[in-house]
């Protein structure tokens, strides 16, 4: 019973502030700078606050068609997951063009890397009684290493906008808030290798929805702290009218 509150309680948390956030960002125009963490926002919103939700009632927690689902719609957020990384890191660079041309070809060697790898393991130890492929084995083996290359990637790239001394704070927050996200994933996994898997998955339980959590108010605050953009403007029509009054007098 405590399990089942506590589960409620943050799915009710989690996607209340999510949607406050997705508003906030809309009401202040900065929702075209902010569209592909935004858009991880919303997927979060619609496959595990909604999808997820309806699967689990409709077919029971031990139906085979929630198991594929759950996978599936993992190997979705950990695609979003990386595009936002991708689109950090074209935030970070794409006042070089010549650095943003190198990130973008490692970003596509990366992936296309961590494809493979997934593959090659699944077709090494995954095969079903069939003799095919097992889908949720690969989806499994395809999202756990996509979550730590992005957990990887997303270091790299804090790293490389200190060197680069990139002065867009609010930059630094949304990677900030992404490695709260992926610190999730990367415990689960670690405590996968080190503990019984049920008790990984149980404890992933309170810390997967703490870590998202974290994410979503350091995206907050990053939105909150930023000046509107009617205000913005307002202070660029003052510039000239201050140049022109000194150059009158």
């Amino acid at each position: 019973m405590a399990a089942f509150v506590y589960d409620t309680g943050f799915w009710l948390l989690i996607n209340g502030l999510a949607l406050w956030l997705i508003v906030l960002a809309a009401r202040r125009g900065t929702g075209k700078r902010l569209i592909a963490p935004l858009g991880y926002v919303c997927g979060l919103v619609l496959i595990d606050g909604v999808a997820r939700r309806f699967v689990l009632f409709h077919y029971g927690l031990r139906s085979s068609q929630y198991k594929s689902f759950y996978w599936l719609s993992d190997v979705a957020l950990a695609l979003g997951a990386f595009a936002v990384v991708c689109a950090f890191f074209y935030r970070a660079c794409k006042e070089d063009a010549k650095t943003w041309g190198i990130v973008r070809l490692v970003l596509s060697f990366v992936f296309v890397l961590v494809l493979g790898i997934s593959l090659s393991s699944l077709t090494r130890d995954a095969a079903d009684v069939q003799g095919g492929l097992n889908a949720n084995a690969f989806f499994f083996a395809f999202q756990q290493n996509l979550y730590f290359t992005c957990l990887v990637l997303n270091t790299l790239l804090y790293i490389l906008m200190q060197q680069l001394e990139i002065a867009d704070s609010e930059l630094h927050l949304l990677v900030c808030g992404m490695g709260l996200q992926f610190a999730g994933p990367a415990a689960n996994f670690a405590l996968g290798s080190l503990t019984p898997f049920e008790f990984a998955r149980k404890m992933y339980l309170f810390v997967g929805p703490l870590c998202t959590l974290g994410m979503i108010l350091v995206w907050l605050y990053a939105i909150v702290r930023i000046p509107k953009p009617a205000q913005v403007r307002a202070l660029g029509r003052l510039v000239p009218v201050l140049v022109r009054s000194q150059n009158a007098a």
